[in-house]
């Protein structure tokens, strides 16, 4: 058993709960959470009646927000927290390239890859999926966005961890395959929108930050603060990272994630225009 802390964070997640919590076992990590934001289906049940801890978590509107709310008021025991979403099944192969190389590891924090789902069907392009999400306790926190309930997502989607030392790539891939439907995938990157227009805009009032971020999120940036930027995406997630392979459903995916990005620039622009009145 690794000398590890799988840590989720949810919210209204039993139908994605059950099927993460058995894939990672009870023999894996020596430590199972689940942080839950007063949800009000039966997820805190299915996580208990998987042997899982569950902590309640009551978002305020601003920092910290979930994880490293997390990471300070419940602080792992272990030597290693790895963060995972509900709708996220650790494969056998992931759990074992873990296992190998978590014992005697030389790094601070190992980036993830993951599978991507849409519409029933296992994508073969369109948009990589990958994250830090497992990293040393003590030595890593999510990066500090002061912000005035922007949005209802009390977790940290976009921001990013930051981490000083070395970085290691687990190369076995996660399996993301959200079993919710395209209503709470509308719903979320909606969320999500509101919060990127927000953000945005205060960053325009906050050069040390916007020296943090990443060569992604410098480009993100640009591109969303017009509408063009959707287009661009789309072409890029299509043609250039083979989108076209998944025929409809690789069509309709560009298409909605297009249109998450020119919903961000659509709500920026509202936000300038609400500042000038």
């Amino acid at each position: 058993m690794l000398d590890l802390t799988v840590a989720l964070p949810v919210r209204n997640e039993e139908r994605n709960l059950a099927t993460c919590l058995k894939a990672i076992g009870t023999d894996f990590a020596r430590k199972v959470v689940v942080i839950d934001s007063a949800s009000t289906d039966a997820t805190a049940a299915v996580a208990r009646s998987h042997s899982a801890e569950v902590v309640n978590f009551d978002w305020n509107g601003r920092f910290p927000k979930k994880r490293n709310w997390f990471l300070r008021h419940h602080t792992p025991s272990t030597a290693w927290v790895l963060f995972l979403d509900a709708d996220e099944i650790l494969l056998p192969a992931v759990k074992r390239e873990i296992a190998t190389v978590l014992p005697h590891s030389p790094h601070q924090g190992y980036r993830l890859t993951y599978t991507n789902y849409f519409l029933g069907r296992r994508l073969r392009g369109g948009y990589p999926l990958h994250k830090l999400a497992l990293f040393r306790v003590g030595e890593v926190e999510y990066e500090r966005i002061e912000e005035d309930a922007w949005s209802q997502c009390d977790m940290e989607v976009h921001e990013h961890p930051i981490v000083s030392g070395s970085i290691g790539f687990i190369r076995s891939q996660i399996d993301h395959r959200d079993l919710r439907g395209i209503d709470s995938y509308m719903r979320k990157h909606s969320e999500y929108a509101a919060w990127e227009a927000h953000r945005l805009l205060a960053s325009r009032n906050d050069s040390a930050a916007v020296k943090t971020w990443s060569r992604n999120q410098r480009l993100k940036y640009r591109l969303v603060t017009t509408p063009w930027g959707g287009l661009v995406f789309f072409f890029v997630s299509f043609f250039l990272m083979g989108g076209w392979r998944d025929g409809s459903v690789g069509f309709a995916f560009a298409v909605l994630k297009s249109s998450y990005f020119v919903q961000i620039a659509c709500r920026y622009k509202e936000l300038e225009q609400q500042q000038r009145i």
